[in-house]
């Protein structure tokens, strides 16, 4: 999930292999980003990490902890790479319908993505970042510069995309940018040359281009028909500058998966904020929201996520810091973990 530095050039070295812990890093995030979450791994690094852990058992952002030693492997994982494309991953009717994300999708440094194991293999993610084409969204001050909500609610979705790829998931980009990938730098600069999947030009009218998107969503649907689906909105609210947010969660009236999706979510996004923020209550949470055009229309179950305040200067700096961005990826994927395997 965050990036983590590690001891030593090479895994198969005897020494012990340390990482040391970044925003928003907990055991099970740390340990899956290595496919080292059996449950003896789990009570291995608990007995190699003594003293180290928190009173409640999570990690303390830079520290450095000892990796539990890797399980022998009958094969190496293919990369995402090898290929150009994502990992294979069968659908659970067990036909291979993985589509086709070029490795350049996530920029330099980005485009080899190791699938690490197969927690999520058979589930299908829509990931939809709001705005795109000629509509910036909302619109933030910093300083001299000008944040848009496409670009960072892109960033952050990009980066779930790739997180989800490692854990076997087939993962489709409703919004792709050729060039932009995953970017580690605080100013994202706004451009506007993002198209549709496949491969459509984002309409200027709102209501055209989710129309087209959800069209896609449910084509898509229908072709995976049996399979676990779910379809996530990612967006950036515009609010009063002096409004401070937490990341909320919308789902449609009546739709119980889309209401546990979110809930299971919500909760990772609570614990977490216990651990970072002790002192500082979380305030996100769960509500209908039947009037928005995604959750409405979309036949997969789905939740629409709000991630802050682009206007106000503290809900920034849950943007321009490119961990917290790969952070807020980490823990929705935790979400989607736990509602995936609750099934």
């Amino acid at each position: 999930m965050l990036l983590l530095l590690l001891s030593g050039a090479a895994f198969g070295q005897t020494t012990p292999r340390k990482a040391t812990a970044r925003r928003g890093d907990g055991v099970q995030t740390l340990l899956q980003r290595y496919g080292l979450n059996t449950r003896p791994q789990q009570q291995q690094f608990r007995r190699l990490n003594q003293g180290r852990l928190t009173k409640a058992g999570g990690l303390v952002t830079g520290r450095r902890y000892v990796l539990p030693a890797a399980a022998p492997k009958a094969r190496a994982s293919k990369s995402a790479a090898g290929s150009g494309l994502q990992a294979r991953n069968p659908t659970s009717r067990g036909i291979s319908t993985q589509p086709l994300l070029p490795a350049k999708l996530f920029g330099p440094g980005y485009g080899s993505v190791p699938v690490r194991d197969r927690a999520l293999r058979g589930a299908v993610y829509y990931l939809s970042p709001g705005h795109g084409g000629p509509d910036p969204g909302a619109i933030g001050q910093y300083g001299a510069y000008k944040l848009a909500e496409d670009e960072y609610a892109y960033d952050v979705t990009i980066r779930l995309a790739r997180v989800l790829m490692e854990h076997g998931a087939t993962v489709y980009m409703m919004v792709q940018d050729p060039n932009d990938g995953i970017r580690d730098e605080a100013v994202l600069k706004t451009d506007h040359d993002e198209i549709g999947y496949p491969n459509q030009v984002i309409p200027l009218s709102q209501v055209y281009r989710l129309r087209k998107r959800i069209a896609e969503v449910n084509r898509l649907y229908t072709r995976h028909k049996g399979a676990y689906q779910r379809l996530i909105a990612l967006h950036v609210d515009s609010r009063s500058a002096g409004q401070n947010i937490d990341v909320f969660f919308y789902h449609h009236p009546g739709n119980a998966s889309g209401l546990r999706l979110a809930k299971n979510i919500h909760k990772v996004f609570t614990n977490r904020y216990k651990r970072a923020q002790p002192n500082r209550p979380y305030s996100g949470n769960v509500s209908e929201r039947g009037t928005l055009y995604e959750v409405r229309n979309s036949r997969a179950p789905a939740v629409f996520m709000e991630l802050g305040n682009i206007r106000n200067s503290k809900d920034q700096r849950r943007f321009l810091v490119p961990d917290n961005r790969q952070a807020l990826a980490n823990w929705i994927y935790e979400g989607l973990l736990a509602d995936y395997t609750k099934r």
